[in-house]
């Protein structure tokens, strides 16, 4: 896998937002099958910065319902908030 294959995307929400400017850690959003050494590896690549620690957790999809009475899901995902050197930061604009 490759870099972009491993990071899909980066999480911008409201505890986020406080995580990056207190802690300096950022959330992204990676594949399933990927290992904490390819995430720091795939987010040191793409945004040029130095990773400290990796934490990761699986997040269960909620069950939705659409239009009939039948059940589905969101699918499953893999969270990983990622803490960065002191000085370095993710330009998300």
């Amino acid at each position: 896998m490759n870099s972009f294959d491993i990071i899909k995307t980066v999480r911008v929400t409201e505890k986020g937002a406080r995580l990056a400017e207190t802690l300096n850690q950022y959330t992204v959003v990676a594949d399933r099958r990927a290992s904490k050494p390819q995430i720091r590896n795939a987010v040191e690549e793409l945004f040029q910065v130095k990773v400290l620690r990796v934490n990761t957790m699986n997040v269960a999809g909620k069950l939705r319902r659409k239009l009939t009475k039948q059940r589905g899901s969101s699918p499953d995902w893999k969270k990983a908030i990622v803490t960065l050197k002191e000085g370095d930061k993710i330009n998300l604009a």
